[in-house]
């Protein structure tokens, strides 16, 4: 059971030791070549197991990765021995090197298929490492899938080799903007969840959402979890069995003590 370590909570952490099987930072923050972010994960390091999560690579890019990024997070896996290197299915590169800066969602075809099995194939030979790859939250689509979305992901695990990071607010998110109510929404995660091969799921992600007063949810990390997504998260694990946890809380953080809570109640479904 694990928590993202954030900014505010980097002292908190260190001085509290709590009772947690690893920490989870975005490896983005800590590319600099040293300094006073990099001396605060290296101490996070000797107290914690650590997972490196990125939001940068843009695996479904069709430009291509980023030769400089994908060096930088070689380097920091070098230096941090993390227990999982991760990052998400979307592209955020296009022309010469313009980033969006976002999470953008990739249709699910064959010929996007190929694409990512060649990019994380190129990150996992570089890591000398096997990668995580995250289900996103996507506010917008394609026209033209020919994959269910669990399928595309069961063939990427299969040709790859990698695993999947399964994010369950991302799929109950992703099924309120579909139209669904919050029951039939946790009903739509459940089926997703149950057509995702077991043995591929690596981890696991919870976080909270927000519903907007024009009816849009939004993938915030900046509440706690919805009781709907407990219901899913325990589906998936009576499923899947006890895959590792993670509690993301990324705005309007609060103190420490409220994402330990998070975490325990994780927990107590895990055992």
């Amino acid at each position: 059971m694990g928590i993202g370590w954030r900014q505010p909570h980097y002292e908190a952490l260190l001085d509290q030791r709590p009772d947690l099987d690893f920490i989870e930072v975005h490896s983005e923050n800590f590319f600099a070549d040293g300094g006073a972010t990099l001396a605060v994960l290296d101490a996070g390091r000797a107290a914690y197991p650590v997972s490196l999560h990125g939001v940068g690579l843009g695996l479904g890019s069709a430009t291509g990765l980023d030769d400089w990024h994908l060096q930088r997070l070689v380097r920091l896996a070098d230096r941090v021995q993390p227990r999982w290197v991760s990052d998400h299915a979307c592209f955020a590169r296009v022309g010469s090197g313009l980033h969006a800066a976002d999470l953008l969602p990739i249709p699910f075809t064959d010929e996007s298929l190929d694409l990512l099995v060649r990019h994380v194939d190129q990150v996992q030979q570089a890591l000398g490492r096997r990668m995580l790859v995250e289900n996103i939250s996507a506010y917008v689509g394609w026209s033209g899938d020919t994959l269910a979305e669990p399928e595309f992901f069961n063939a990427l695990t299969q040709r790859s080799g990698c695993g999947l990071l399964l994010d369950v607010n991302n799929l109950f998110v992703n099924a309120r903007n579909a139209g669904l109510g919050p029951v039939a929404a946790a009903q739509q995660a459940m089926r997703w969840v149950d057509a995702i091969r077991p043995g591929s799921v690596g981890e696991i992600h919870l976080a909270g959402h927000c519903e907007r007063p024009d009816g849009l949810v939004i993938d915030d990390h900046g509440s706690r979890v919805r009781d709907e997504v407990w219901q899913v998260y325990a589906h998936a694990i009576g499923r899947l069995g006890p895959v590792p946890t993670l509690i993301e809380w990324d705005t309007a953080v609060p103190d420490l003590d409220v994402l330990l809570a998070e975490a325990g109640r994780a927990r107590s479904l895990l055992a």
